[in-house]
């Protein structure tokens, strides 16, 4: 009996915010007017993106006097330092992961004193003792449970923390896993007006996810996975601890530079995962484009991106949550039997799948 995914839990904090309302608030942190202000909003609008949530209140805000974390003016200084964006993330990453957990061990109905093994997965967060330990004291895991952390691997880091749960769960049967990302996101906006920041912050919002991995006949049985690297991709998407936070680099070549390596990795996917003969595709919604050139680099219809596309448009890209976010679309979906191939990218360029069969 292969180990599944039984169930997944999410959570997103607050209210969702309108993409438009972001869109005002970078034009006043950038500073913008004129052409500049109808670029970024031309580049909000075809992001593909509707709504995301945050843990700050400001983005939402009109005007610089009513910010709660960033400076009560208009150039943002002192700008927050990477400390102060560490102690929001520790103040609001448990509680966000807890909503995600409970929601996760409600539809399985397990119990949290069961769980052996829980694996915290985060890159936009660090703390010690960490959420993780958190976890533990709100919702009754045992002390002795097997704990692990996956930090700042960035997008797919989400795929390594599954693949550790098959692992740990071949390794003994009985083993209960609990999968849990956590990405605030939104912490790390930076205000420098460049290509990279500008793509960053159009894009990215926060969210929890939790999945529970344990030997089933049910849920998304796992079956294989697949690491590559694309290498011409290595300066053109990175993550990096700054003083004013978390800083990213990507470049707008990455949607044509997954399209390419894909294609270049057609043979090798054919010959792991019979690809010819998968239904169904969850595709990590990057962005929109990334999404379009992924579908295209397999030749699949655009159909495929079904539920990554409504992912990204109602919460935006949440990182390493995000792949779980779209899986759990596809596990309630009753129309979708079979086989499915996840892919997630990161920093590297990475390429990252796993294959599982919903039954």
């Amino acid at each position: 009996m292969n180990s599944s995914i039984v169930s997944i839990g999410l959570s997103n904090p607050g209210a969702p915010i309108p993409q438009a309302e972001i869109a005002r608030f970078m034009q006043l942190a950038h500073q913008l007017d004129g052409q500049e202000r109808r670029k970024l909003d031309f580049l909000y609008r075809k992001s593909g993106i509707d709504f995301r949530h945050s843990v700050l209140d400001d983005f939402q805000k009109e005007e610089v006097s009513e910010f709660t974390f960033f400076p009560k003016n208009k150039e943002l200084s002192p700008f927050p330092s990477t400390s102060a964006r560490m102690n929001v993330f520790e103040a609001e990453a448990a509680g966000l992961a807890e909503q995600a957990v409970r929601n996760a061990l409600q539809q399985a109905n397990i119990e949290a004193t069961s769980l052996t093994h829980l694996v915290l997965v985060s890159c936009t967060g660090m703390v010690a003792p960490g959420v993780e330990l958190e976890l533990m004291r709100r919702l009754g895991i045992p002390s002795s449970v097997q704990r692990y952390c996956i930090h700042f691997m960035g997008c797919y880091a989400a795929f390594t923390g599954l693949r550790l749960a098959d692992q740990l769960v071949k390794a003994n049967p009985e083993s209960r896993v609990l999968v849990v990302s956590v990405e605030l996101c939104t912490l790390h906006f930076q205000k420098e007006y460049n290509e990279d920041n500008l793509l960053a912050n159009s894009l990215f919002g926060d969210g929890a996810a939790a999945a529970l991995v344990m030997q089933s006949e049910k849920g998304l049985q796992i079956k294989n996975y697949l690491s590559e690297v694309l290498w011409e991709g290595e300066k053109d998407m990175a993550w990096k601890i700054g003083d004013f936070g978390f800083e990213m680099r990507l470049s707008q070549y990455i949607p044509s530079l997954l399209n390419q390596g894909i294609r270049k990795l057609r043979d090798l996917f054919e010959a792991k995962f019979n690809f010819s003969q998968i239904q169904h595709v969850a595709i990590h919604p990057g962005g929109k484009q990334i999404l379009i050139q992924v579908q295209e680099a397999f030749g699949l219809s655009p159909e495929v991106n079904k539920h990554a596309l409504e992912v990204l448009r109602t919460c935006g890209n949440m990182s390493s949550a995000s792949i779980l976010f779209v899986l759990e679309r596809m596990l309630q979906d009753s129309s979708i039997q079979g086989d499915i191939l996840a892919l997630g990218f990161g920093p590297g360029l990475t390429l990252e799948t796993t294959h599982y069969e919903k039954r």
